[in-house]
């Protein structure tokens, strides 16, 4: 019989190690070099850890953007830079996704097998190419345009992008039998398991309007508009496609991202 403080202890490392390896596999952050290589690595559940990486995300970003603004560097230039982080952060992850993604969609709808067989494809093709472009220039302008409260904006922008991940992973079947993307289907087999990120972070939302941090109006645009979008991305795609790959994936927590930035300007 295992005893209770054994128990709690083995349970503990496995969620460590389920976080560690969330935070290898989706960003670029040196934490095989922080920590000891003797640490444990888990790599099937990190699907469940993805709207907490982007917590670690959009809080580098804020960090970044705060700096930049300290040494009165101008807000288009620093934007860019913002953006630049994002996808240094990340090695480019999802952006390949979105890149892959568009190059597949420009074939016929009626052609899934030659969209996925493109989707495939390591070259960049011209409408993947231009999809990267149209994707960077809607972030920085759309950063750029914030006036006010943008660590706010840019951490919950990047949570919501990626929960737009888990939602798509839970609700939609995956196309291919094998590849990157295939395990975050067993550690998602439904959507209830996109419940407690899904409530954690709108109640740390509500929280930081509750403490007079952020103006209420942000703070329910940024949860009406991430939540919305999060379903309607993911569903275009699945209805494209007729499911998700691990490119879709990465497209979904862009354009999400994209689009809830654009959304939040309105106003400005």
């Amino acid at each position: 019989m295992v005893k209770p403080v054994q128990w709690l202890k083995i349970n503990c490392l496995a969620v460590w190690a389920s976080w560690h390896s969330a935070l290898m596999f989706y960003t670029c952050l040196p934490v095989s070099k922080i920590w000891p290589q003797s640490w444990p690595l888990e790599f099937r559940w990190i699907a469940r850890w993805v709207p907490w990486v982007g917590l670690v995300v959009g809080g580098v970003l804020a960090l970044a953007d705060g700096i930049l603004a300290a040494v009165h560097m101008p807000t288009l230039v620093r934007s860019a830079i913002v953006v630049a982080v994002a996808i240094g952060l990340t090695g480019g992850l999802h952006l390949d996704g979105v890149i892959d993604t568009a190059d597949g969609l420009a074939l016929p709808q009626h052609a899934r097998a030659r969209r996925l067989a493109a989707m495939a494809d390591s070259r960049m093709g011209a409408f993947g190419g231009m999809a990267a472009i149209v994707l960077i220039l809607l972030k920085v302008t759309a950063i750029a345009a914030l006036i006010s409260h943008r660590a706010f904006v840019l951490i919950a922008v990047s949570i919501w992008g990626r929960w737009g991940q888990q939602w798509a992973i839970a609700r939609y079947p995956y196309l291919k039998k094998e590849g990157k993307g295939a395990f975050h289907k067993a550690a998602l087999p439904s959507v209830r398991y996109t419940l407690p990120s899904l409530i954690a972070m709108v109640m740390l939302s509500l929280l930081v309007g509750n403490c007079g941090i952020v103006p209420w109006s942000v703070v329910w645009r940024t949860i009406l508009g991430g939540f919305s979008l999060s379903l309607l991305t993911s569903a275009y795609f699945y209805q494209q496609l007729g499911g998700h790959t691990g490119d879709t994936y990465g497209a979904v927590v862009e354009w999400t991202e994209a689009l809830l930035l654009c959304s939040l300007t309105i106003g400005q």
